[in-house]
């Protein structure tokens, strides 16, 4: 039988996402470590993950760059102040520039108008105001303000569950329901 989409998290799922959502490291066969630390399969993992990817729980995998150490040294949040009514068209626009790693539609509030946030990442600081004035233009920002990145203290993915949710006491029962196909 194959597990419903709207099955809840059980303890194997929540193992499984708290290491996927760590270092996976440099390994040929990432997924088989993670198995052997889990004293699962591989296959069991492959699996899993495949179940979570069919959910939505995982979108994608991918490298975390060291932006600044790789060359992007001038990086800022922007904040668009946009009209109601072309948000999601500025939106869409602005995500799709290759320079822009995060875009968020957010609330504003009555001392602070912007709607629109945006992730910039450029090589230079000349490069970088030159990419926020195509912004403007692109998204027909009313008003804009930009906060610039001076210092990272951390920058890593979020850890799901806590070390005591993904490792609970010995005897509780691995859910073997992740184990089937999905058909």
């Amino acid at each position: 039988m194959a597990v419903k989409l709207s099955d809840a998290l059980n303890i194997t799922d929540k193992r499984i996402i708290f290491h996927l959502s760590g270092d996976l490291g440099a390994s040929a066969r990432p997924y088989a470590e993670l198995a052997d630390k889990l004293g699962l399969t591989e296959g069991e993992v492959l699996l899993a993950v495949r179940r979570f990817q069919a959910q939505g729980w995982i979108r994608r995998f991918g490298a975390v760059l060291g932006h600044q150490k790789s060359g992007f040294k001038a990086n800022a949040m922007a904040a668009w102040q946009v009209k109601p009514e072309e948000i999601v068209a500025a939106g869409e626009r602005l995500a799709g520039l290759p320079y822009v790693s995060h875009c968020y539609q957010r609330r504003t509030r009555p001392d602070w108008p912007f709607n629109l946030y945006t992730m910039v990442h450029a090589d230079s600081p000349a490069r970088l105001e030159g990419y926020l004035a195509e912004m403007a233009e692109i998204c027909r920002a009313e008003d804009w303000r930009v906060l610039e990145s001076l210092k990272e203290f951390k920058k890593t993915s979020l850890r799901f569950f806590s070390e005591e949710e993904a490792n609970p006491p010995l005897g509780q029962a691995v859910d073997s329901r992740i184990f089937t196909d999905l058909d």
